[in-house]
């Protein structure tokens, strides 16, 4: 990890760690969180030939997957834009995913 990769991850892990959020390395199966981040990506990922907007969510600590079933597209959910998901945890493999997450977007140029 370059010096400038790795001083952002650690400036995403202070604002998580500020806003009250769950760092995603620790969130565990099952329980209930609130993670912030930045959007990596986001996706139309059909799933079951229901349409999903799938966003992977990164906060300095690791990667989890918000996905919004029956969602083509949710406005202001784009790449490099910081968001704020709550909901129950679960692993799609080695991935952590939130269906249906609550969410706040973050003002531009907050995280």
């Amino acid at each position: 990890m370059s010096s400038h990769a790795h001083a952002e991850a650690e400036e995403l892990r202070e604002s998580a760690a500020g806003a009250g959020a769950t760092h995603i390395e620790t969130c565990v199966r099952g329980e209930v969180v609130t993670v912030s981040g930045i959007l990596h990506s986001v996706t139309l990922q059909p799933r079951a030939g229901v349409p999903a907007t799938e966003a992977v969510i990164y906060d300095g600590t690791g990667y989890l997957t918000a996905v919004w079933l029956g969602r083509r597209r949710i406005a202001g959910i784009s790449a490099g834009r910081g968001i704020t998901v709550h909901g129950r945890i679960t692993c799609d493999g080695d991935m952590r995913t939130i269906f249906n997450p609550k969410y706040e977007l973050l003002p531009r140029g907050k995280t």
